[in-house]
This record gives structure tokens, C-alpha cells and sequence, in this order.
């Protein structure tokens, strides 16, 4: 008897591939292990298309009376980062007070002109700092969550006619801004470069040009919005005071807090919480959410999730929410979120709440960093190689392997000194890091031991488990100090730049460093990045101590197969290592073959040793 084969059989014969199964919910996305993440400051990352550059009215917040100063003017991107500009001197203003208005034109255009760039150092990850429309510099302060800044775009005039023709309460009036649609081609074009692509959003806050913001100052307590925000007493309209007073998130008022709900127990900055966002600016949130995983129901053309801005100032149901909606869309996507202190200057947070599998994927896992540059840096507080690994294994040991694996390991970001300042100067970790705080805080070209510091960091940084992550200008040779020092326009290549000030703000006789791009210190990431990827057991493999005296660190990568070495000499002296197993090594990172029991490190140096078979 003939058997019939069913259509559905046929068709897949002819060119079905079997769909995997989607991620669980309480595991991080397959793709966030192997990532190799790069952070873009899109205003200072590079002028793509001077025609939208920012104009005095797109940067003023007039509620604030934050006015662009008279005679503002674009900065030129090679301009000295301390001299003022014209205007910026006759506001007769300290430098650091005038520098909220600079802006040089940094653009999507910018971005999708430099994605050859990103492919060729070898990213597979980018996470792009908040691109919603704001008046700011760092976009925090969102006049829209559902669109992309007007001065990202290519028509800023026009982008503001359609968002005036929309109805921001009503998700079904939104329309594609020509900032929304170059971004999305951003998209395109980095997936198509295998790159996923995470966007930066502060759900905990918005800027006072806010369109429902805006809707609450002009009709007070009749507002239908006044529930969104932490509204602490209205004006009364028969007197002839403002009384008018709201919470802004850390007491600033630029930032108006979304009013929190079913909070279980005082909050207490940098810990965790159990609450709510209101009800609908949750709704809200989630509509904005759905619109940038899925433009127009379509994932395939959407983001690869977010990175979450001040989480701890959130509750853990909205997260939790949060989390299922996400995946709910998109089941490979990825949230990573801002945990970073408990107690400034001195105690940072514990991420474990967060990564348990319902809140987060992973976080920034500054938890890695700090101890890692208190060995290898020279600081004022030095630690030795044990407790080094005593820090380290305290966050590994107690996150499963898989968030482990996952998590983003940075090191500098929009937020903190670069990593080349920062090991140039002995003090402690983001406390008083720029020579606004602190006079003597060096932000010059550093020495030849800083780079050589630095470069023993960024192996052990390429080597460890999580995912390693680049302040974009760092594999340029960077240098800057704490946030605003840390956003200078990047140091392309090819590009003129006047002199920088090495004597900062200081008084008296200036003093100058030559300042642009550093082959030399891009081609070591770039070789940095190549080991990574050409060895998936620094991905996924386990991670033991070798050794860990003095100064003198190794530990192994290692799974069933293969077996990675990777040690570090940061004693005065040269000294000997143990080779474990009767076999040759592959020196990845110099070449040639290394065969024996022992080998020599010279003081200051490392190596990184692949097991022959």
C-alpha cells in the first residue's frame, strides 16, 4: 500500500531547519557568553552628518532655566578638552560648569559609518548609552521614551512634527521618526555583521520636558498622568506661591521620579526591595519595551534587550514583570543591570539578588573590577595575589555557571575614569578621581608603567569568566579622568587634534600632551579580542588557582578538552612558574612553542598558555 507523506513533511524536507528551544526564562540568552562587548557614547562616538547637529534650543531645558549660554555653539571634535570655547568664556563660568552645554555632533549616521570599525576589532556586542530623546548630554532626562533623539536623525525638524502629530499616551498613534528608522538600520546592519545590539534606559526616571511631565505642570492635580510621579503637594492656584514640590531621583530635580507602588519596606539606597512602579507608567515602560524588540511585531528587525539604568532603585516585582514581558517578545534577549554601590565610596552592592534567574541576566559586574585594579595597578592601597583571588571567587563561587558566564565584566564606562587614568593615579577607586575634587589628580598622557599595568588587566580581564566589555576609545589609548572627563570626543584615526591641556584646570603655566589614536594599544585589544573568541573554553570553561603568593598569580581555564594557563609576574624580580602535565604550551600571546616543567617571567609581564595534545 502507497504511503501518503503529509505536505508539512514535504515542505520541511525541502528546507526546514529545526528551531531550538528557547532559552528559559531563568537563564541568560546562549549568545551573551561568547559576547565581547563594546559601550557606545553615541554624542561623542563620531559626527557621521554635521547637518543634524544640536542646536541652543534642542539642549535648553527652560523649565530648569538651563539655557544653552549666548553665542553657544557646536564644539569642534579636535578641540583641546580643557581650553573653553568662545562662548563657554564669556559665561565668565569655572570650566566644569559650562561643560553640561558642550556637544560636538555625535550621531547614528556616526555609528553605522564605524560598524566595519567595531567588526574588525572583533565585537560581537554593542551597548549603546541612552538614545531616547532628550535635551541632555547623557540622556537620562528622556523628553520621549518612545523615540530616538532628533539630533540622532537626519531631520530633527521634521522627527518633531511627527512626534507633535502623536498622542504619547497612545501607543496606536506612534509613528517611525527618521531617528527611530536610522536606528533601526543600525540594527540591521550590525546583525548582519553578527553583532546583537542592547539599548540604555532609565525606567526609574524621566526629564522634565517629558510629555507627561509636561502634562502634570500644566493642569497640576486635574492631570490624568498625576499618579505616574512622586508628587509630594500641588499648587494651589489661589495663592500666590508655588507650592509645587515632587521627589527628583537623589534629590535632583531635572529628574522626576516615577512614583513607586506596593513598596513592602523603606527603601534604603543600594540594597534591593520588594515594590512596584504605578500601574500605568508600567504600562507605558512596557509598550516603549515591546516597540524596540519588536518594531511593527517584528523581532528579527528589533533590539537584543537592555541595560538598565539604577536598578536598585527599582522594585524586584517590576522586575520580575519586567523580565517575563521581555522574554515574552523576544526569548533571546538579555538585561543586564546597573548594581553598583551600597555605601559610596566604600562598599559596592551584591549582585546575587539580581541574577538569580527572575530579575537580570547578568550585571555591570564592577564587583570584578575593583579588586582587580587594587592588584594591578599601583595604588596607595595595594592588594596581594591571595586576596585577589579570595575577592574573585567570593562573586564567582556563588552565581551559577551559566550568569557567571554571562555577565558583563566591566572595567571603565560613561561613568568612570578611564582605565589608563585610573591606574595612572594611586587613590582610591572613584573617590575624588578628577582635578575638580582633587588637585592632584593626574589626567596627562601616563607613564610607561601604567600602559605596562594596564596591559597585564586587559589579560587577565580577556581571560576570566563573563563577558568582557570596552569604553569605546579605550583600545584607542584614551585617557580621561572620572565622568565628565571620561566622554571626550574619541581619538579617530586619521583625525587632527590640538594639544590637550595636561595641567587640566590648574593655574599657571600650562603644560600639553599630543593626544590620537594608538595603533599600538588597539592592536593588543584587537589580539586580546582574537584569543577570546579562538578559544571557547575562556567562555564556558572552569576556572581554578594555580597559585596565588605575593605578587605572583596563575590560574587555569580549562574543560574536558582544553586547558588554558594564564599567569602573571607583578613581583620586582623575575620568577619561576610550575607547568602542570608533560607537554608543550602555545604561547598565544608572543607566539612559539613553550615545552618543559617551568617557565620564567620576566617582572611586570604575563603569559597565556594553550595545552598542546
Amino acid at each position: 500500500m502507497k504511503k501518503t507523506v503529509p505536505l508539512l513533511i514535504i515542505l520541511c524536507m525541502a528546507g526546514c531547519a529545526p528551531k531550538h528551544k528557547p532559552t528559559p526564562l531563568n537563564e541568560p540568552p546562549a549568545w551573551a557568553k561568547d559576547a565581547v562587548w563594546y559601550q557606545v557614547f553615541v554624542e561623542r562616538f563620531h559626527n557621521g552628518d554635521p547637518s543634524n547637529d544640536p542646536t541652543p534650543a534642542t539642549i535648553s531645558i527652560p523649565p530648569m532655566g538651563q539655557l544653552a549660554p549666548a553665542g553657544w555653539s557646536v564644539t569642534p571634535w579636535g578641540h583641546d578638552w580643557y581650553a573653553k570655547e568662545s562662548w563657554a568664556e564669556r559665561t565668565g563660568k569655572p570650566f566644569y560648569d559650562n561643560l553640561q552645554y558642550r556637544r560636538y555632533g555625535g550621531d547614528l549616521q556616526g555609528v553605522l559609518d564605524k560598524l566595519d570599525y567595531l567588526q574588525d576589532l572583533g565585537i560581537t556586542a554593542i551597548y549603546l548609552n541612552p538614545i531616547n530623546d532628550a535635551p541632555s548630554l547623557h540622556k537620562y532626562d528622556a523628553r520621549n521614551y518612545h523615540h530616538v533623539d532628533i539630533n540622532f536623525g537626519p531631520d530633527p525638524e521634521g522627527d518633531l512634527r511627527i512626534m507633535e502629530s502623536e498622542d504619547p499616551a497612545d501607543p496606536s498613534t506612534w509613528q517611525w521618526t527618521s531617528a527611530d528608522k536610522l536606528f533601526l538600520r543600525v540594527v540591521e546592519e550590525a546583525h548582519r555583521r553578527g553583532m546583537q545590539v542592547i539599548m540604555d534606559y532609565s525606567w526609574n526616571h524621566t526629564g522634565v520636558l517629558f510629555w507627561a511631565w509636561q502634562d502634570i505642570l500644566k493642569n497640576q492635580s486635574k492631570s490624568k498622568v498625576k499618579e505616574w510621579y512622586e508628587i509630594l503637594s500641588f499648587d494651589d492656584s489661589t495663592t500666590a506661591v508655588n507650592e509645587f514640590t515632587y521627589k527628583g531621583w537623589l534629590d535632583i530635580k531635572n529628574l522626576p521620579e516615577l512614583r513607586k507602588v506596593d513598596v513592602a519596606a523603606p527603601r534604603e539606597n543600594g540594597r534591593p526591595y520588594e515594590g512596584d512602579i504605578n500601574p500605568a507608567a508600567k504600562a507605558h515602560i512596557f509598550d516603549v519595551t515591546r516597540r524596540w524588540l519588536a518594531p511593527d511585531g517584528d523581532t528579527a528587525r528589533g533590539i537584543d534587550g537592555f541595560r538598565l539604568d539604577v536598578a536598585d532603585q527599582i522594585g524586584l516585582k517590576f522586575w520580575r514583570d519586567y523580565r517575563k514581558f521581555v522574554r515574552s517578545i523576544q526569548p533571546e534577549a538579555y538585561l543586564v543591570g546597573e548594581i553598583w554601590w551600597e555605601d559610596y565610596p566604600e562598599t559596592l552592592m551584591d549582585p546575587v539578588p539580581y541574577v538569580n534567574g527572575d530579575v537580570f541576566d547578568a550585571v555591570m559586574f564592577y564587583q570584578v573590577y575593583r579588586p582587580a585594579r587594587y592588584f594591578f595597578a599601583k595604588t596607595g592601597t595595594p592588594i596581594d595575589a591571595k586576596q585577589l583571588k579570595d575577592s574573585l571567587e567570593l562573586q564567582w563561587n556563588r552565581m551559577k555557571p551559566a550568569t557567571l558566564h554571562a555577565m558583563m565584566n566591566v572595567s571603565s564606562t560613561h561613568d568612570a575614569p578611564r582605565l589608563l587614568t585610573s591606574f595612572y593615579n594611586p587613590h582610591k577607586y572613584k573617590y575624588q578621581a578628577n582635578p575638580r575634587d582633587n588637585a592632584k589628580f593626574k589626567t596627562g598622557k601616563p607613564d610607561a608603567e601604567t600602559y605596562q599595568r594596564l596591559r597585564l588587566y586587559l589579560v587577565h580581564l580577556f581571560t576570566i569568566p563573563g563577558a568582557p566589555h570596552i569604553w569605546n576609545g579605550e583600545e584607542m589609548g584614551m585617557w580621561g579622568a572620572d565622568d565628565p572627563d571620561c566622554r571626550k570626543p574619541l581619538w579617530w584615526e586619521g583625525m587632527a587634534f590640538d594639544p590637550e591641556t595636561r595641567t587640566n584646570i590648574r593655574k599657571g603655566k600650562k603644560l600639553y600632551d599630543s593626544v590620537g589614536f594608538d595603533r599600538e594599544q588597539f592592536e593588543f585589544y584587537k589580539k586580546l579580542i582574537d584569543i577570546r573568541k579562538s578559544n571557547p573554553v575562556l567562555a564556558i570553561g572552569q576556572v581554578e588557582f594555580l597559585i596565588a603568593e605575593g605578587n605572583k598569580l596563575g590560574y587555569r581555564r580549562y574543560d574536558g578538552r582544553n586547558e588554558i594557563l594564564v599567569l602573571f609576574n607583578l613581583e620586582p624580580r623575575p620568577v619561576s612558574f610550575d607547568l602542570p602535565g608533560n607537554t608543550g604550551y602555545t604561547d598565544l600571546l608572543h607566539g612559539g612553542i613553550i615545552s618543559g616543567d617551568s617557565v620564567g617571567l620576566n617582572p611586570l609581564s604575563a603569559l597565556v598558555l594553550k595545552r598542546e595534545h
